[in-house]
């Protein structure tokens, strides 16, 4: 299936930002304030998966603890060839944490817990042959300066088929992923903003998990996104996103970058209340 154009787990730690015209815009900065939730509504698809017709609806809802600390849940549903196939793929819970705040600058650091796929298309409820379980960790930093806004994050992730298994026997062992990534905003006017960010995960590993010996040495994936949103008012906004993919799958049959055939497209809606 072709990768849709959907937050995940690192969009999710990564969304949108405060700026002086609107409390959620599309910032790579937002953090809501003690007290106040968000919810940012997303529904997007592949123009590469035309003839099976896949869209997908992600809700993202986050509530600030305090200034400075914010939890967030968000899940992925997903069908296929007009709901003839369906799935609920994903399920995450994250945190950020504003270690600094200095002036214009803004360190966080971010933590999350996801499951994928949850239930549907053939699987049952938590399927054991099938259902990875991630750990994230990291930061990400930035700058808001004026119109504009740059933000750079570095993550790691974990991967296993069991919430807790850290068990790294050859054949048993878990996946582990370096993410890094860079998120830039400009507000043109109050009403619009234009955003575009670079992301790039790669598989630490050299060997893959449960079949000995199978390489997949410098797999990894770049992704790329750009957008325009639009404030309905000082706390909702609506924006539209195109997204593409290059993929290095690794090892002896995989050695070559290939762009992903068609893009991501999708739109968003997102409100602080």
């Amino acid at each position: 299936m072709k990768k849709i154009a959907l937050t995940s787990l690192l969009a999710m730690i990564a969304v949108s930002g405060a700026h002086a015209t609107n409390v959620i815009d599309g910032n790579p900065l937002y953090m809501p304030k003690a007290g106040h939730a968000y919810s940012v509504t997303t529904v997007g698809s592949h123009s590469g998966s035309e003839d099976i017709k896949t869209w997908g609806l992600n809700e993202e809802f986050g509530y600030g603890v305090t200034d400075k600390l914010a939890v967030m849940v968000s899940t992925t549903m997903y069908d296929l060839r007009s709901f003839d196939q369906w799935a609920w793929s994903d399920l995450t819970l994250g945190m950020a944490f504003r270690a600094m705040d200095e002036g214009n600058f803004k360190l966080d650091v971010l933590g999350g817990y996801s499951v994928s796929p949850v239930w549907g298309n053939h699987l049952s409820f938590l399927d054991k042959d099938f259902t990875e379980y991630v750990w994230t960790a990291g930061v990400r930093a930035g700058i808001a300066a004026g119109n504009f806004t740059i933000a750079g994050k570095a993550l790691f992730e974990y991967w296993n088929t069991e919430s807790f298994n850290w068990n790294e026997k050859a054949g048993e062992q878990g996946v582990h992923a370096l993410v890094l990534g860079l998120d830039a905003q400009y507000v043109i006017d109050n009403n619009w903003n234009l955003v575009a960010g670079v992301e790039y995960t790669g598989i630490m590993d050299d060997e893959y998990r449960g079949i000995p010996g199978a390489e997949i040495k410098n797999a990894g994936t770049w992704h790329g996104e750009f957008g325009v949103n639009y404030n309905i008012d000082a706390t909702k906004f609506v924006g539209a996103y195109i997204s593409g993919d290059m993929n290095h799958h690794g090892g002896t049959k995989g050695d070559e970058w290939k762009v992903e055939d068609g893009f991501g497209f999708g739109a968003k809606f997102g409100i602080d209340f």
